[in-house]
């Protein structure tokens, strides 16, 4: 068994894994889970303690070998990992086409991580192709409790009844279904020559209000787009946080992005472009009303135009320094009161001049009614004026120049 206290390993098959160039196929960011005795129903872990967690991934590169990160990041408590399987998922559920093929992690089999580690595993001979699902199967100890997942998944994973399911490919165990990922963070594939373009933000880009298990989040979307035009192999991932905001932390939507953002990158590898859209939260918090048991909208912080405008000057600084292309979506419209609509135009205007970074991707104008600028158009409305809907976000992936944004060279 590892036991692992960093996030580095020092062995000959972490060595041997890291001869090969490795580019990220899939992703998501955690959070931490609000901890309290009797927390609302949305954020009510469930029960993992020596059950089997299958979570279904759909990565965006073909390869033939792979490799996963696990991470207990937010955690309070050690995770012990029993066993790891992947498989061929069937038709995107907890079924699986074909052998289960194990995972190990410096040889072992088992891993305990401790609070905030992560672990990458070894190299795992498998096909991988992109856009189809894949089954990864995590055997929990007992005792184990969940303290950080990404909550807004868009999809079902499983959970099973108590026990080692990792090798099963039936389904029949697999009796809980959540909308949750855990635990695993990052998907990568050996390719000498790929490329990604990871997509960072809020619940826009997280895919809140598409449609369940259909995988029509933007970044899907335009992962299908690259794949139909065709330009070699690129990665398209999604590292968004439904709630998430550029310059608050939340005890519910995770670490702003300003505070995650370097962390991302480099947990990231192969990442070459990024796609920032983030903004519209921080302007809206600060005037929700709060609340008694759980107040996920806090600080409650004012912002300014320009007080946003540091923030993702920050973030350019931030990804030029790793040598990652930055571009900045404009923020979409939201049917928001005056005064905070002025503070949206005004971080528009300022994205539009497209000063410090290397580009921009016009959402806005790819969204709003022409007639009510400061509307979604209706098709593109999910019901809520402010999250697309699955044409909506559809889109959003054809207003990404795509091409530019891998070939742009860095400011």
């Amino acid at each position: 068994m590892v036991l692992l206290t960093g996030a580095a390993l020092s062995s000959s098959f972490a060595r041997a894994a890291d001869s090969e160039r490795w580019v990220a196929a899939w992703t998501t960011s955690l959070q931490a889970i609000p901890q309290l005795s009797h927390p609302p129903p949305l954020y009510r872990a469930p029960d993992v303690s020596g059950r089997t967690l299958r979570q279904i991934v759909y990565p965006t590169l073909d390869g033939n070998m792979l490799r996963i990160r696990i991470s207990n990041r937010y955690a309070r408590e050690p995770l012990r990992i029993l066993a790891v399987k992947i498989a061929a998922s069937a038709r995107g559920t907890a079924a699986t086409d074909g052998e289960s093929v194990a995972v190990t992690f410096a040889g072992a089999s088992r891993a305990t991580l401790a609070p905030d580690a992560d672990i990458e595993s070894d190299a795992v001979h498998l096909p991988v192709h992109r856009g189809k699902p894949y089954a990864v199967s995590i055997y929990l100890g007992q005792g184990q409790h969940l303290q950080a997942w990404h909550r807004v998944a868009s999809q079902f994973n499983y959970l099973s009844s108590p026990g080692d399911h990792t090798q099963d490919s039936s389904a029949a165990a697999f009796r809980s279904r959540i909308t949750q990922w855990a635990w695993l963070a990052t998907v990568s594939v050996a390719s000498p020559s790929a490329r990604s373009i990871l997509a960072i933000g809020d619940s826009i880009t997280d895919g809140m209000a598409s449609s369940l298990g259909m995988n029509h989040r933007w970044p899907d979307d335009l992962a299908r787009r690259v794949a139909k035009e065709g330009y070699g192999p690129v990665a398209v991932l999604n590292a968004g946080i439904s709630g998430n905001r550029l310059l608050s932390d939340s005890p519910c939507y995770g670490e702003s992005l300003s505070s995650r953002f370097e962390r991302t990158l480099a947990d990231t590898p192969g990442v070459q472009s990024v796609v920032v859209l983030i903004g519209i939260n921080d302007i809206n918090f600060a005037h929700m009303p709060p609340r008694r048991v759980l107040d996920c909208d806090a600080p409650h912080t004012l912002v300014s135009v320009s007080s946003l405008i540091a923030g993702y000057q920050a973030l350019a600084a931030t990804a030029h320094r790793h040598h990652v292309r930055l571009f900045i979506g404009t923020l979409t419209p939201a049917s928001l009161p005056a005064e905070r609509e002025a503070i949206r135009a005004g971080v528009n205007r300022w994205i539009r001049a497209g000063r410090g970074f290397d580009g921009v991707i016009d959402f806005d104008a790819a969204l709003r009614d022409p007639a009510q600028p400061q509307r979604l158009r209706t098709v593109y409305d999910s019901g809520d004026h402010i999250h697309p809907s699955d044409a909506g976000y559809a889109a959003m992936a054809q207003a990404v120049p795509w091409r530019t944004v891998l070939e742009a060279s860095p400011r």
